[in-house]
C-alpha cells in the first residue's frame, strides 16, 4: 500500500492564511474593528515547544524597522525570543514608531532606518518596511555590517536593485533572509521535507496561487499597494516550487486579464498596469513546469495554496507516493514563549529560523538566492503578460 500523509481540509484552509494579509497587512489599529483575515494567531499547544533545546546562551541585539499598516514589525515575535534582545526600532511617523517601540518592549527610538544602522550596538535589523524600499533597505543594512531580515518580496518592480542586492550580501558576509509565510505552511513544509528524503523526486508540475480579492486600494506607505500588478508580489504563490526544492525559474509566459476594478485599470495607477489576474507558467530549473496564478479582483475564498506532482509522487492535500519512509513532517519547536502567530503559524518559525541561523553561522532558509529567485521571477512575468505572453528569459542568481 502507498503511504499517505493527510492534511484535513479544514486543518489546511487554516494553514494557509487566508485574505488580505498575506500582502502584509496586520491586524487593525482598533481592537473593535474586525482583524484581517489571515492574522488570526494561531495558538501555542503542548506540542509547539516540545524537543526545542537551545543552540546558545548569546542574546543577538536586533533592531525593527516599519509599524506600518501592516505592523510586521512586532508581527514575528522578535521580542519574545530567548536569545535576542530588541534595542532599537524605527518608523518614519513618530506616533507608530511609538507603538512600535511599546510592542517590541523597546525605549530606544531612531526617526529613520538610515539612522538606525549608524549605531554601532545592533547585530541584526528586520526590514518591514514598504515593499518598494525593501532592496534599498537591506542593502543600507548590509553596507553597515549587519545581518538583516526582510518582508517580502526581496526586489520590486525591477531588476535593477537584484545583482546590487546579492553583492551586498556577498560582501558582507553576513546573514540575509526574507521572510515568506508560504514556506511553513504546513503542507509547503511537509513537501519540502518529502523532497529532500527523495519521495518526490524531480517535480514534472506544480501550482501555486494566491487569491486576494481587492475591490478598493489599501492603505500604504505612499500608496505603494493601488494598482499593484499581481506578479510584482509572486513569492507566496511562488514558494510552492522554490520553496519545496530550493531551486529555480528559468523562463516565462504569462497572460494578464484586464480588470473592471477601477484602481486596477492603467490610467488609474502609477504602475500603469491594466490587470487584476495574472497567471504564469514558468519552466523550472528541473525541466518541468509550474503554474503560478496571482489575482487581486476574483471574489470568494482567498489565501496562498498548491499542489505539486512529481515522478516518485504527489502532494495534493496528502501525500501519495513510492516513498515508505519520510522524515518527520512536524514543524520544528520553537522557542518557550514565542508564538506560532499569524499566517498558519508561520511568523514564529521564519523569526526563530533567521535568529537559529545567526548563532549556529549558517545559511538561513530563505537566503538571498531563493528570495531572488522568488521575487525576480514575478517581475519578469509581468513583463511577458504585457507582451501578450512572449516568453522570456529569468537571470539565475547564485552565491
Amino acid at each position: 500500500m502507498k503511504p499517505s500523509i493527510t492534511t484535513t481540509r479544514r486543518s489546511f484552509l487554516q494553514t494557509i492564511g487566508l485574505g488580505a494579509a498575506a500582502l502584509g497587512l496586520s491586524a487593525p489599529a482598533h481592537a473593535a474593528e474586525k482583524v484581517i483575515p489571515g492574522f488570526e494567531k494561531t495558538a501555542a499547544d503542548a506540542n509547539t515547544s516540545k524537543g526545542w533545546k537551545p543552540v546558545s546562551d548569546r542574546k543577538i541585539r536586533v533592531g525593527i524597522a516599519g509599524y506600518g499598516y501592516c505592523r510586521f514589525g512586532a508581527g514575528f515575535g522578535f521580542q519574545d525570543h530567548p536569545n535576542v534582545q530588541v534595542v532599537a526600532v524605527t518608523d518614519l511617523i513618530a506616533e507608530r514608531c511609538d507603538g512600535l517601540a511599546k510592542a517590541c518592549r523597546c525605549s530606544k527610538t531612531y526617526p529613520s532606518l538610515e539612522e538606525m544602522v549608524k549605531d554601532d550596538t545592533i547585530e541584526a535589523i528586520f526590514v518591514a518596511t514598504d515593499a518598494p524600499s525593501h532592496a534599498r533597505h537591506c542593502i543600507e543594512v548590509l553596507k553597515h555590517g549587519k545581518h538583516v531580515a526582510t518582508a517580502v518580496p526581496a526586489v520590486f518592480g525591477s531588476l535593477d536593485n537584484a545583482e546590487p542586492l546579492l553583492e551586498a550580501v556577498k560582501s558582507s558576509g553576513k546573514k540575509y533572509m526574507m521572510f515568506e509565510t508560504s514556506y511553513f505552511h504546513t503542507d509547503l513544509h511537509a513537501m519540502r521535507q518529502i523532497y529532500k528524503a527523495g519521495g518526490l523526486g524531480k517535480l514534472v508540475y506544480a501550482e501555486g496561487e494566491y487569491y486576494h480579492y481587492m475591490n478598493g486600494p489599501l492603505p500604504s506607505y505612499k500608496d505603494w499597494r493601488v494598482g499593484l500588478p499581481p506578479q510584482f508580489y509572486p513569492t507566496h504563490s511562488n514558494a510552492y516550487y522554490v520553496g519545496v526544492t530550493g531551486r529555480s525559474f528559468t523562463e516565462v509566459s504569462c497572460m494578464g486579464m484586464p480588470s473592471a476594478v477601477k484602481h486596477l485599470q492603467a490610467a488609474n495607477n502609477r504602475y500603469k498596469n491594466p490587470f487584476g489576474t495574472e497567471i504564469a507558467l514558468f519552466r523550472t530549473s528541473e525541466g518541468g513546469m509550474a503554474r503560478m496564478a496571482v489575482s487581486w479582483d476574483t471574489p470568494g475564498a482567498g489565501g496562498e495554496m498548491g499542489r505539486i506532482r512529481g515522478q516518485r509522487g504527489t502532494f495534493y492535500d496528502k501525500y501519495v507516493g513510492f516513498e515508505k519512509k519520510l522524515p518527520s513532517l512536524e514543524r520544528p519547536p520553537l522557542p518557550p514563549g514565542v508564538q506560532p502567530g499569524g499566517h498558519g503559524g508561520s511568523h514564529g518559525q521564519l523569526m526563530n529560523e533567521f535568529v537559529t541561523a545567526i548563532l549556529q553561522d549558517r545559511k538561513p532558509l530563505v537566503d538571498i538566492v531563493a528570495a531572488l529567485n522568488l521575487s525576480v521571477a514575478g517581475i519578469v512575468a509581468h513583463q511577458s503578460a504585457l507582451k501578450d505572453g512572449e516568453l522570456l528569459k529569468i537571470p539565475q542568481y547564485k552565491l
